[in-house]
């Protein structure tokens, strides 16, 4: 029996049982220091925050997930009224966040 993995049910299981970071210079400062597990970033960072994340991320070995929306659908997917260019994941909790992600990168 196989189950279907989908980002949006992870990622709402992930913001009720994990630990999360918003926003990409927040995330960026997590990275360096060895703190996340994974990165989400949407598909509208661009420029050198983006390349940054990119690099550290790489060094460490940390998954990045891409999401294929705008900074606008990650906030409203994650029940916040704001945009939100990029979640660090601390803690996934019951997620498979993870997974996924690493899957995907």
């Amino acid at each position: 029996m196989s189950q279907n993995i989908t980002f949006e049910t992870e990622l709402k299981n992930l913001l009720k049982s994990g630990k999360v970071i918003f926003g990409s210079k927040k995330t960026l400062k997590k990275l360096k220091l060895g703190k996340v597990k994974a990165i989400i970033v949407a598909s509208t960072l661009k420029g050198d925050i983006m390349n940054d994340i990119i690099h550290y991320a790489k060094v460490s070995s940390i998954p990045i997930y891409k999401y294929p929306g705008s900074g606008w659908d990650l906030g409203t997917l994650a029940g916040k009224p704001f945009m939100i260019s990029t979640i660090g994941v601390e803690d996934p909790g019951n997620s498979r966040i993870l997974d996924i992600a690493k899957l995907v990168s």
